[in-house]
């Protein structure tokens, strides 16, 4: 079930443990969209998204580690019950590349490690979002939603969509 919100989705609501996944483009960019508002809360995420495109490959002991690449995701620690998870579901940006740049099966890979993640603690993290894909990504909110559905609603992952004012 996926729940729609008017809010931030910086500033989760409820209870336990929460997810803040948004989608990152596989060229190590970071600058634009909805990252702006996480790098002005927390310096992690960017820090951690920019090592590991530089880097190519992401260690950590909590959560294994991964290729940098499209399918991938990056568990960042921000907070006592906040991760935000860097999904890598974007192939490039303007002008580098054309769009639309959102890469659907990609998106539906980070999201069922997502699920993983969300249902693999002894605690299950909720997930928060914004309208993932659908920004400067260039995807359309009817086609994100139906990954979201096969993902994390079938996976039971409770899940809040927000929409800003």
């Amino acid at each position: 079930m996926i729940t729609y919100l008017t809010g931030d989705a910086t500033e989760p609501i409820g209870d336990g443990p929460k997810l803040i996944v948004h989608v990152n483009n596989d060229l190590g960019g970071w600058g634009k969209g909805f990252v702006l508002a996480l790098s002005k809360k927390w310096s992690a995420p960017e820090r951690c998204y920019r090592e590991w495109a530089r880097a190519g490959r992401w260690e950590d002991g909590d959560h294994g580690s991964a290729l940098f690449g499209l399918g991938q995701i990056q568990a960042v620690r921000v907070g006592d019950d906040i991760t935000v998870c860097n999904m890598v579901a974007q192939h490039g940006y303007y002008p580098q590349t054309r769009g639309p740049y959102i890469r659907y099966d990609a998106l539906e890979e980070c999201l069922r490690s997502v699920a993983h993640l969300a249902n693999s603690s002894q605690q299950q993290r909720s997930v928060h979002m914004p309208r993932i894909g659908c920004g400067l990504a260039g995807g359309r909110w009817e086609d994100v939603e139906l990954v979201v559905e096969r993902t994390l609603a079938a996976a039971a992952v409770p899940t809040f969509v927000y929409d800003l004012l």
